[in-house]
């Protein structure tokens, strides 16, 4: 029996199915990943006509509770946008936890200097700028760096809140927006939370396919999301090169929006190639948001914007009518950390520390015949013949990997997500054989 058999569900209109089904994700009685029954036989289980019903779904799929697929029907999606309980990855005990993306502890910065020189700042009060100006500054000097303009910066919680916020000015329900597929799962949610349309662009390890993306947004895509390094799942990263042929796809099309999250910025361990170097004059919007999160500790949210005058703007105005400003406190905390030699000096190491320990995997990997993709970055992407038994075969051996569905639209195959961040020498080696040893072990997939 079905969830929405079992709690016999009644609705009077689309609205009303609508608004039960979501009540039955947010109580977790329907769970990420699940399948709806299909609109005819949803229809004769509440009482409706299939017409309606497909009103319900399409609502829902507006609002990001659903998604669908070709040859995969309608299913809650893996990011619902409601309070609802999502159950994380199961960790058995003694196993080794390589799901989550999450830095190493030990190379993140001590906190507790930087919070008492944040405190000694003084209290501020309501009326004050929204950002400091000396963290402005840094983060000017950062960007311009790496070929970035500063000219026009704003502070806000986090990458997924900088794009959130850049999108909600821009774009309309309905608008398409060219994503990587694989791409980061909780991008695809907050997309999907506003109406918008994904429109996925393969990678490979130079990230965006530039005939891929001209593709999409010949199809209609009104903005383009892009991750320059450590691209999360797969660890792409763009080289001169790759940038450059992204550069010219573009230029044919000035008015879309693109919007570059250099999430990891420094820590990716790969130099920045950013689209927006020469360019960023003759687009008419544009932003590039960097946070600090995984450099300097997930519980700082905080992401400095660069955009086009207007596009800050927008953001910026939006901001002061809401929540008004990031506080103070965190600014000045990761201003102090900015300021810090030992601070760089610990990036510098965790960088180098997190790229020996992919190209370690990888090159593991290789020498049992299995091919992954890591060019930069804390993750390892590797393709399997099917997610949810290696997930399982592996969590019997110890280890907890991440699957791939929700980093995969449509086009993209099944894999596994390996996050590298504390994988030690030795576990390496065991991984990459259980790993072999389990693929090895996999049926092989029924052509016909």
């Amino acid at each position: 029996m079905s969830a929405i058999e079992q709690y016999r569900i009644k609705a009077r209109g689309a609205a009303e199915l609508a608004r039960e089904l979501e009540a039955l994700v947010a109580a977790g009685a329907l769970q990420p990943g699940q399948r709806l029954p299909s609109v005819r036989r949803l229809a004769a289980q509440v009482g409706l006509s299939p017409a309606t019903v497909a009103t319900a779904v399409a609502e829902l799929r507006r609002r990001g509770v659903v998604v669908s697929e070709p040859r995969r029907g309608v299913r809650i999606g893996s990011g619902p946008q409601l309070g609802a309980p999502v159950p994380a990855m199961p960790v058995p005990e003694g196993a080794r936890d390589l799901s989550r993306g999450n830095p190493d502890p030990d190379l993140l910065p001590d906190l507790r200097s930087a919070l008492a020189e944040a405190h000694a700042a003084g209290r501020r009060l309501y009326g004050e700028p929204q950002a400091l100006a000396e963290l402005l500054e840094l983060a000017a000097r950062q960007l311009a760096a790496d070929g970035v303009p500063g000219d026009h910066l704003c502070v806000l919680s986090g990458a997924m809140d900088a794009i959130e916020r850049v999108a909600q000015a821009h774009l309309r329900p309905g608008d398409r927006v060219a994503v990587e597929n694989p791409g980061y799962a909780a991008l695809y949610d907050v997309l999907r939370a506003q109406a918008l349309e994904l429109e996925p662009v393969p990678v490979d390890q130079r990230g965006m396919l530039p005939a891929e993306l001209e593709r999409a947004l010949a199809r209609g895509a009104r903005a383009v999301v892009i991750t320059p390094r450590g691209q999360n799942p797969t660890g792409a990263a763009l080289d001169a090169d790759r940038a450059r042929e992204l550069r010219a796809v573009l230029a044919q099309r000035p008015a879309a929006l693109v919007i570059e999250d250099d999430h990891l910025g420094p820590l990716a361990g790969v130099p920045a190639h950013t689209l927006l170097r020469g360019a960023a004059e003759s687009r008419q919007r544009w932003a590039v948001t960097r946070s600090v999160a995984k450099a300097l500790g997930p519980d700082l949210r905080l992401a400095v914007l660069a955009g086009d005058a207007h596009t800050i703007a927008r953001v910026q105005g939006r901001q002061q009518r809401g929540p008004g400003w990031v506080s103070h406190i965190l600014q000045a905390t990761v201003l102090e950390l900015w300021r810090d030699p030992s601070v760089h000096e610990l990036v510098e190491r965790a960088s180098a520390t997190y790229a020996r320990r992919r190209e370690l995997l990888l090159e593991r990997l290789s020498e049992h015949g299995l091919p992954a993709t890591g060019a930069s970055g804390l993750n390892v992407w590797l393709a399997v013949p099917e997610e949810a038994s290696v997930i399982g075969a592996l969590m019997q051996r110890g280890w907890v990997l991440a699957p791939g569905a929700p980093h995969r639209l449509h086009g993209a195959g099944p894999a596994v997500r390996i996050t590298i961040s504390t994988l030690l020498e030795p576990e390496a080696e065991r991984l990459a054989r259980d790993l072999a040893d389990v693929l090895a072990a996999e049926p092989s997939r029924r052509a016909g």
